[in-house]
């Protein structure tokens, strides 16, 4: 969740219009997942929704600086500080075989049964066919 700007916070960096815009729709989405009601969902649904919006703000950030250039170092620090953006999340997609990670609760192998990566991770040419859906964040396979 971004920081709340004050009086005393630094200003936003040359280039900032070119984003805000967008990045005030993901928080605006934020807000009513967050307030949506979780009745008839199982218990780890719920915050499906809230990992899918933190991947679409922090993938869509991360391409504007990475793959399009569109924006400076110096706002691609400011959006890092003010937690517009996941910085280990980035810098995972900047690794080979990472580059669709849809979080990092999928390659933490702490939260799974048998101490291996999430089910998404697996190549669906490997599945059989099979459709897949993660417990953790509802990704239906990230794994390519």
């Amino acid at each position: 969740m971004p920081r709340i700007r004050t009086k005393r916070s630094k200003p936003p960096p040359e280039g900032w219009e070119l984003i805000s815009e967008k990045l005030q729709e993901f928080q605006q989405r934020m807000r009513e997942e967050e307030l949506a009601p979780h009745t008839g969902k199982r218990k780890v649904e719920s915050s499906w929704g809230i990992f899918k919006l933190h991947h679409q703000r922090t993938r869509y950030v991360y391409e504007m600086y990475y793959i399009k250039k569109n924006i400076s170092r110096e706002l691609w620090d400011y959006c890092v500080k003010e937690g517009y953006v996941d910085q280990t999340l980035a810098a995972k997609w900047r690794k080979v075989g990472y580059e669709s990670l849809c979080c990092l609760r999928c390659i933490q192998n702490l939260d799974t049964s048998f101490g291996t990566t999430c089910i998404c991770r697996v190549p669906k040419a490997q599945l059989e066919k099979k459709v897949v859906e993660c417990v953790q964040c509802g990704c239906k396979g990230c794994g390519g």
